[in-house]
């Protein structure tokens, strides 16, 4: 049983990414096209037969990971250093699976992979101690 339920959040979420794929491929004539294009860089690939010619989908900035989406987080970040200047830190912070916080609270035979809510949540706490260690404790900045 536990491993039918991953497959089945790995199901739903390709059905659901699915459908709305399918929704921007209807909706394209709602969508600006760039037939021009598509033909320009079929006949520099030499592709003579019409049948071979495909029909790009474009994906809208709504369409989250894709290229327009992506773009308008770049261009945001960009307005931000712009309006605030640059940034002082620059931090990435990773989830450790073999944290002892997700450790614990692990039952037998289970791995973290297994409990994504309890990985989540820990990652979430250790985030939130970093963000007051930088925010509220002002002594740690001082040497």
């Amino acid at each position: 049983m536990r491993a039918i339920v991953p497959t089945i959040l790995v199901d739903m979420y390709i059905k659901l990414e699915t459908t709305r794929l399918e929704y921007f491929i209807q909706e394209q004539s709602n969508l600006r096209r760039e037939i021009l294009q598509d033909i320009y860089d079929n006949i520099l690939a030499g592709e003579i037969r019409g049948a071979k010619v495909g029909q790009r989908v474009i994906l809208p900035a709504s369409f989250i990971r894709g290229p327009r989406d992506m773009r308008r987080r770049c261009m945001d970040a960009m307005s931000l250093v712009q309006r605030f200047g640059k940034s002082d830190l620059f931090i990435t912070m990773t989830c450790n699976s073999n944290w002892v916080e997700i450790k614990e609270n692990l039952l037998q035979g289970q791995l973290s992979q297994d409990r994504p809510d309890l990985v989540t949540r820990v990652f979430r706490a250790k985030l939130q101690d970093l963000k007051d260690q930088i925010f509220k404790k002002k002594d740690i900045w001082s040497c």
